[in-house]
């Protein structure tokens, strides 16, 4: 009798954080944990381009940990290859989505035009990887997997989803394959979220599949949200506008939560705030309702609170010449704007408009991955390309990484000390190699366990 073993393949997130894929098959059935878009640098991004190894249409089923692109986005390339089957997430992943995967569409299809009339693509026609349709589409394929319920995906595979405490839905995923098991972490959120509770532990596993975005450093709690207040304060004091490029998705909302406890202590300065990213908004609003539904994710104290994000203060942005007004104005102001790595949206358009103006200043509150305008801003660049045209860099640009809701390297070796018995394997994704590295060493030094920093395209045995 031939014994079926189970594989592993990594797809994505291997030496990088974007694009995360991880591949498993048992017994003649194949089943995709996330379904990411690569980001960043080139080379990354014309992977987005490359079909799935074998047949996308015999996949039997897709499981998500959550609602980030990086995670979800490349679902309607996906949809477009062929693939009709059934995609598992929970309630909250879904409904998140269903804001970003058309919003990315869209946006895919607004840059080819863009590019195609003003000429600065090489490709003649620039083509969108695929449409706000293809993204609708992919979404009728979705069929909602609540936390900690057990679902057979595909025969002999069974999956469950538990809190991670990243974004709103995000799931740490436990697969088992016959009598093999193996945890994703995901993306992991932090034990000190503001909004969300803690990530559930690890558990009983075989394998762990850990991500590593801040595995080499640790957050620097203290001051963050008084960093925040300072550089508002000095920024308004000397009429300049501070433009904050915060990822659409729970980074918004974490922004807002600050905001408001500095306004509730009056350490605000009177100044206006927009929010203006109608995805950022949509997001809010899910936000808004699962805490009206009184969401198990979330801190009791959030429930609690009548305005967990600033209400009064907020002017929310939907139309673009709302968009337009504020990048002409140079009143004082805050201007919250995706994305949260600078590489598309609205907030563009605000960069380009006050990074050559020294009384101006950038917040950064996010990991900014190679290749991206976050990243050059954060590495010291002098000049931004936007829009086929460089910008000056006058403005002043902190890094706030604390309001980061990925957990860091303490936290990381935290949560991976919480499985009940040692796994037979590791694999560390989701970093970039200093990161993950760095992670991988400290598993093995300080918990004596077996790690293996996961190479792109690489294909384990499980059995």
């Amino acid at each position: 009798m031939v014994r079926c073993v189970p594989t592993l393949t990594f797809l994505g997130a291997a030496g990088t954080v974007t694009g995360s894929k991880f591949l498993l098959e048992f017994d003649g059935h194949r089943v995709l944990v996330d379904c990411g878009l690569f980001q960043g640098l080139k080379h990354l991004r014309r992977r987005n381009w490359q079909p799935l190894p074998g047949h996308v249409a015999d996949l039997d089923a897709v499981v998500l940990s959550h609602g980030h692109l990086d995670h979800c986005g490349h679902l309607p390339r996906l949809y477009r290859q062929g693939f009709r089957g059934p995609v598992h997430a929970s309630p909250g992943t879904i409904d998140l989505a269903g804001i970003v995967l058309p919003d990315s569409g869209h946006l895919q299809e607004e840059q080819a035009t863009h590019a195609n009339r003003h000429g600065w693509s090489r490709h003649d026609p620039a083509l969108a990887l695929y449409t706000e349709q293809d993204a609708r589409n992919a979404l009728e394929l979705f069929v909602p997997l609540p936390h900690n319920v057990r679902r057979e995906v595909a025969p002999g595979i069974v999956v469950e989803l538990a809190r991670a405490g990243h974004i709103l839905g995000s799931s740490i995923v436990r697969v088992q394959l016959g009598g093999t098991s193996v945890t994703f972490s995901g993306d992991l959120g932090r034990p000190t979220h503001p909004l969300l509770r803690a990530p559930e532990p690890v558990g009983d596993t075989d394998w762990l599949v850990v991500e590593s975005t801040y595995g080499d450093r640790t957050h620097d709690d203290a001051g963050a949200v008084e960093a925040l207040r300072d550089v508002i304060t000095r920024t308004i004091d000397r009429g300049g506008t501070v433009v904050i490029p915060a990822f659409a998705v729970d980074r918004t909302e974490v922004l807002l939560h600050h905001l408001g406890r500095l306004h509730d202590r009056g350490e605000l300065p009177d100044a206006p705030i927009y929010v203006d990213s109608p995805m950022a908004l949509a997001a809010l609003r899910v936000y808004r309702d699962a805490i009206a539904a009184r969401s198990e994710e979330f801190r009791p104290s959030v429930l609690a609170d009548p305005t967990p994000f600033l209400d009064e203060r907020v002017t929310e942005v939907l139309d673009p010449e709302g968009s337009k007004a504020i990048t002409r104005s140079r009143e004082p102001k805050v201007v919250v704007s995706a994305s949260g790595m600078a590489t598309g949206g609205r907030v563009v358009h605000h960069l380009a408009a006050f990074l050559p103006d020294p009384a101006s200043s950038v917040v950064l509150v996010g990991f900014q991955p190679q290749g991206t305008r976050g990243r050059s801003l954060l590495d010291g660049s002098t000049e931004l390309k936007m829009m086929g045209r460089y910008v000056r860099v006058r403005a002043e640009v902190v890094d706030v990484a604390a309001f980061s809701v990925h957990a860091d390297a303490d936290e990381l070796m935290d949560w991976v000390a919480t499985s009940s018995r040692a796994p037979r394997g590791v694999f560390v994704v989701h970093g970039e190699a200093d990161a993950a590295t760095a992670l991988h060493d400290r598993i093995e030094e300080e918990l004596d366990w077996t790690a293996v920093v996961a190479r792109d395209d690489e294909r384990v045995l499980l059995g």
